[in-house]
């Protein structure tokens, strides 16, 4: 199979030659219709409509730090599978991981979204079995939609980055407003779907949109909490319970969005605490201009790990994290096709000195395709 690095180039070479945008529009339009295998949603039949879904995102990293220095070109993330809506507001997706970096015939990995819902409405959206677990700023939000390259190293700390467990949820926006989410989960999520050794945790998502009111774009506060049973089999992270204050304000070409989080840790686990403030610009319909400030304390030492790409250099824990970010994302066709580039500066100290310091530089540009 050809590498990431011959899709990588090739991928941008199209994109960056389209026609004029509207010639171009009409060319995705055209493409992504065609992943759209039925739709009967007037008819009386029990499938209203059915269309494949899937991710599909390569990075190239270049990390320079005193400790070291890594560079790749890499598949990210590959996922496959359907969407369909059924009679009576049902809804079902089978959706599964592929590591394309692996030898062919080892590419499955697991499956991320297999679930039942009943969506009647933007006031309730009821999941069974296996979804999204999604609470902190980053871990709420899609890979598909990230304003950055990766997630931030808060969510990355205390989020539990299996994100697709086995578990009931439901969640909307009433008409005040208001907005909720709450769920149960089992804590060891099987590669499949099923309910193993481990235990569970709950979630609940209370939160408010009040943009209407402020008259702008987007204004939105959202407090999460999740509890934890402490149990040893639960492949998490090792909190008893974890809170996280998110807001995102948007309007006009300016917007800000932030993360305020504490983690109770049990076990070897320290409590942990910290902060994300992310202000983005878009200076146009196609250029959005992204920034990111990152702060983590631990109570004890090595409570923190470092971000996916800086753990290449330095694998061990520290006890306090700083990083700077700039980027800049480039929308061919909204968030289903853009190009993304991040410079990241990162900081881990680690009082204790048993090797978990890093400083260094990181800059990552990846290519970012979603169909439904």
């Amino acid at each position: 199979m050809p590498s990431a690095r011959t899709y990588f180039f090739a991928v941008l070479a199209l994109i960056t030659v389209s026609p004029s945008p509207a010639q171009a529009q009409s060319s995705y339009d055209n493409l992504w219709d065609q992943l759209k295998l039925y739709d009967g949603s007037e008819g009386a039949g029990l499938v209203k409509n059915f269309a494949l879904s899937g991710r599909l995102q390569a990075d190239a990293i270049f990390a320079d730090a005193d400790e070291g220095e890594f560079d790749d070109l890499l598949w990210r993330r590959f996922r496959f599978g359907f969407k369909s809506k059924l009679a009576n507001d049902w809804v079902v997706q089978l959706e599964g991981d592929f590591d394309l970096q692996e030898s062919v015939g080892d590419w499955y990995s697991r499956l991320t979204d297999a679930y039942v819902g009943w969506n009647p409405g933007e006031e309730l959206d009821l999941r069974f079995l296996k979804h999204s677990a999604g609470f902190t700023l980053d871990g709420a939000t899609s890979s598909k939609k990230l304003l950055t390259t990766e997630r931030n190293n808060l969510t990355n700390n205390l989020w539990f980055t299996a994100e697709y467990f086995s578990g009931v949820s439901a969640k909307g926006e009433l008409e005040n407003g208001l907005t909720y989410r709450a769920g149960v989960f089992s804590g060891d999520p099987d590669d499949e779907v099923g309910f193993q050794d481990g235990s569970y945790f709950t979630l609940t998502s209370l939160g408010w949109n009040f943009s209407s009111m402020l008259e702008l774009k987007t204004a939105k506060v959202r407090f999460d909490y999740v509890y934890q049973d402490q149990d040893p089999l639960n492949n998490t992270r090792n909190f008893s319970n974890v809170t996280n204050l998110v807001s995102q304000w948007e309007n006009g070409h300016w917007g800000l969005w932030t993360d305020l989080s504490a983690g109770n840790g049990w076990g070897e686990q320290s409590d942990i605490w910290g902060l994300v403030l992310m202000p983005f610009y878009s200076s146009s319909e196609k250029l959005q201009w992204v920034a990111r400030y990152t702060y983590l304390d631990s109570k004890e030492a090595n409570g923190l790990r470092l971000g996916r790409y800086e753990r290449e250099i330095v694998g061990d824990k520290g006890d306090q994290y700083s990083e700077f970010y700039l980027g800049a994302n480039y929308f061919f066709y909204g968030q289903k096709l853009k190009w993304q580039n991040g410079l990241q500066y990162g900081k881990m100290k680690d009082t204790v000195g048993d090797g978990g310091r890093y400083e260094g530089w990181a800059f990552t540009s990846g290519i970012r395709i979603y169909w439904y």
